[in-house]
C-alpha cells in the first residue's frame, strides 16, 4: 500500500508575497468602511427628522411662512459660507495628495474658519429668535425648527473640532502624499454635514 507523505504546503492557503488570496474584511480601507457605515446611520437619523417635519407640516391646517419668521437672507449667506468651506476642504485634501504641507495647513485652516463662522451666525440667529420669544414650546413650527437645525449645528461643532485635530496633526507632519487617510475621513464627514444643511435650508427656510 502506497502512503503519501503529508505536505503542509499543499493544504496551506495560497498566498502571494505574504498576502492571502482571501480576505474576510471589507474591500476598502477599514477607516473608510467605518466612516461610510457611520454616515449611513446619520443619513437615517436626519431622514427621520425631515420625514417627521414633512408629515407634521402636511397634516397641519395652516403652516407659518418661513420668510416671515426667519432671517432667510442671513441664513442664505451662512449656507454659502458652509458650501465654500466644503470646497476649501477639497483643496486641503488635494494639497495632502501632492505632499504640500503648507497648502494643507492653509486650506484646512480656512475650512475651520468657515465652519466656525457658520456656527457663530447660527448661535446669533438663535439668540435673536429667543429674544423675540420664538421658543421651541411656542408652536410646532419652532419645535421642528430647533430640533432639525439644532442637531445639525451640533454635528457642525463636532466637525469643526475634528478638523482642528486634523490641523494639529498636519502641523506635526502627520499627513504625507502616501498617508492622508485621516484627513480624507474628516473631509467625508464635513461634506456630509454640508449636504445635510443644504437640504435643511431648502426645506425649512425656503418652502
Amino acid at each position: 500500500m502506497n502512503v503519501t507523505a503529508y505536505d503542509p504546503a499543499i493544504d496551506a492557503p495560497a498566498h502571494h508575497h505574504g498576502i492571502y488570496d482571501y480576505d474576510s474584511g471589507p474591500p476598502v480601507e477599514r477607516g473608510k468602511f467605518a466612516i461610510w457605515l457611520f454616515l449611513a446611520t446619520e443619513i437615517m437619523f436626519f431622514t427621520g427628522l425631515i420625514g417627521v417635519y414633512i408629515v407634521l407640516r402636511s397634516g397641519s391646517a395652516e403652516w407659518p411662512d418661513p420668510m416671515e419668521r426667519l432671517a432667510v437672507d442671513i441664513t442664505a449667506l451662512n449656507t454659502f459660507i458652509l458650501i465654500t468651506s466644503s470646497w476649501l476642504m477639497v483643496r486641503s485634501l488635494f494639497s495632502a495628495q501632492q505632499g504640500d504641507q503648507a497648502g494643507v495647513l492653509k486650506w484646512l485652516g480656512a475650512t475651520i474658519i468657515g465652519g466656525a463662522i457658520f456656527v457663530g451666525i447660527q448661535v446669533y440667529e438663535y439668540m435673536e429668535l429667543i429674544d423675540h420669544g420664538s421658543l421651541p414650546n411656542v408652536d410646532i413650527f419652532w419645535s421642528t425648527f430647533y430640533a432639525m437645525t439644532g442637531f445639525h449645528g451640533l454635528h457642525v461643532v463636532v466637525g469643526v473640532l475634528w478638523l482642528c485635530a486634523a490641523w494639529v496633526k498636519a502641523a506635526r507632519g502627520g499627513y504625507t502624499a502616501r498617508n492622508y487617510l485621516g484627513l480624507e475621513l474628516a473631509g467625508l464627514y464635513w461634506h456630509f454635514v454640508d449636504l445635510v444643511w443644504v437640504l435643511l435650508f431648502t426645506i425649512v427656510y425656503l418652502f
